[in-house]
């Protein structure tokens, strides 16, 4: 019972201080009165990421590092995915995509990095090429071999946008605290995964074309997510913030690598061509994770 009050209290903490978008909405005496916080709610919300704890090496008693995808295609990642016109802006949201990009671009979000070990950064000038394709057609090629400068109507430019983006890595760790004697999970890093925009044209659609377009660490960008609000599927009237969606990781994920001793070898690289085997052994490395802490009070 002791918990159960515990976890109602942090869920409410969590749901006041997410309170925004569309909050004070049946009080606005005028449309510009929505969305903005109340003096009782400003005071009790920081405006702030809930903060982590600190964790000591020692206090790690077992970890164990695990990559996910978040597929885009099913409905409980939507709020993830929507909205994708670039118009949500005007009722207050933005997908999770346009949210990462605007930042990096306006430089709140500054760790980005080229792959999920986080040992090569990048800059946002850097990802252009990524990110957009830009393209000469045959006239504008004649104008360059006649010496001539390329009109703009001959250049062709594809952005990515948020309607492209098919999936989501994240990159996380699974620790059981054993001061706080429980199991405990921290993401580090997130990607969005999009067709290669350089073949995206082209009619390729077997998955073999995707990209990781950069990889964010997660901690640093936490005050970006929780300024930036999702859909709240219970309760349209009180969005959540994106921090507080993928830190109460309100999203299917399946995983499809996990640190070994093989150098963090996909399950794909070991069960190849089947893709229900290869569910099978994520759900089977899921469940290994959820009973270790099981077996740790099982030995007490």
């Amino acid at each position: 019972m002791f918990w159960k009050g515990v976890l109602l209290t942090v869920a409410v903490m969590f749901s006041w201080a997410n309170v925004s978008g569309q909050s004070n909405i049946l009080n606005a005496k005028k449309p510009e009165d929505i969305g903005k916080l109340t003096e009782a709610q400003a005071k009790a919300d920081p405006d702030v990421p809930l903060e982590y704890g600190y964790v000591e090496d020692r206090d790690i008693l077992w970890s164990k590092m695990t990559w996910e995808v978040i597929d885009l295609n099913e409905r409980v990642n939507f709020p993830l995915y929507y909205p994708i016109d670039g118009q949500g802006s005007h009722y207050g949201r933005q997908s999770l995509y346009e949210i990462l990009v605007s930042n990096i671009k306006n430089g709140k979000i500054k760790d980005i990095y080229a792959d999920s070990y986080f040992t090569e950064k990048r800059q946002f000038n850097e990802l252009e090429s990524t990110l957009s394709l830009v393209d000469t057609t045959d006239l504008g090629l004649e104008q360059l071999n006649a010496g001539e400068q390329v009109s703009e109507m001959y250049i062709d430019r594809r952005d990515l946008s948020a309607a492209d983006i098919v999936e989501y890595r994240i990159k996380g760790m699974w620790y059981f605290d054993k001061r706080q004697g429980e199991l405990k999970y921290r993401i580090l890093g997130i990607a969005p995964v999009a067709p290669d925009v350089n073949f995206m044209d082209e009619g390729i659609d077997d998955g073999s074309n995707l990209v990781e377009l950069f990889w964010v660490w997660y901690p640093s960008a936490r005050q970006v997510l929780h300024d930036a609000k999702a859909f709240n599927v219970g309760n349209s009237g009180m969005p959540i913030s994106f921090d507080h969606l993928l830190n109460a990781r309100r999203f299917n994920a399946t995983i499809y690598k996990e640190d070994n001793v093989y150098g963090d070898r996909e399950v794909r690289d070991y069960i190849p061509d089947n893709a229900m085997m290869q569910l099978m052994e994520a759900k089977r490395i899921r469940e290994e994770i959820r009973n270790f802490e099981q077996d740790v009070w099982k030995n007490e």
